[in-house]
């Protein structure tokens, strides 16, 4: 079984942001999390926490404008990380899904390191887009944080909110899913012989 080290840093600057990013697939959940947008901190230390991939962030932009950019740009530079950190895919699961809840709220999620970018993300309520969680993160975001990593992982991912009422528990739990799917498609499997596709590639 391949046990070489899963990690990787990456670190990208435009004039909207600046974002640096490291992580270890092999972790055991420590985070060490700044972005300047409290509520992603929020999210990114519970992503890092249930996927137990050691995760820090370091991320400041044009907050004074809009969150936005940071919040893309971070997510963006947390893709590349991932699939810079899963090299060639070799002996992973490959296949991880969840259903976590958190109070009133119940999402699912399922995750396939494919190769092949793709989210299909449907559930929330109406309205959930326009709310401001803790202030300055609009749901908007995020549906826009699992489309940043997905395209730049090269992941398969569906998320579905099943439940909810409150736009902090629906967030959460939606993190939360897709941590734990995420946690068992990266994982490694001692019965996996090479890369986990009869075409040999992901």
């Amino acid at each position: 079984m391949n046990t070489s080290p899963r990690t990787a840093l990456i670190e990208r600057a435009t004039s909207e942001s600046s974002v640096r990013v490291s992580l270890n697939l092999d972790g055991t959940g420590k985070s060490t999390i700044s972005t300047t947008v409290p509520f992603f901190d929020h999210m990114l230390t519970a992503l890092s926490k249930h996927s137990l991939i050691d995760l820090e962030v370091s991320a400041h932009g044009d907050t004074e404008i809009d969150v936005h950019h940071t919040v893309e740009d971070t997510a963006i530079v947390l893709g590349q990380a991932l699939r810079e950190a899963l090299g060639d895919k070799s002996g992973i699961g490959r296949y991880g899904d969840a259903l976590v809840p958190l109070d009133d709220a119940l999402a699912r999620a399922v995750v396939d390191v494919s190769g092949r970018p793709y989210l299909v993300h449907t559930g929330e309520p109406e309205g959930f887009e326009y709310h401001a969680i803790g202030g300055h993160f609009t749901g908007s975001l995020v549906r826009h944080v699992f489309e940043a990593i997905t395209m730049h992982a090269h992941l398969t991912v569906h998320i579905t909110v099943l439940d909810g009422r409150d736009p902090h528990h629906i967030a959460e739990a939606e993190f939360k899913a897709f941590a734990r799917a995420l946690r068992l498609a990266v994982a490694r499997d001692n019965r996996v012989s090479g890369i986990p596709s009869t075409k040999g590639a992901l």
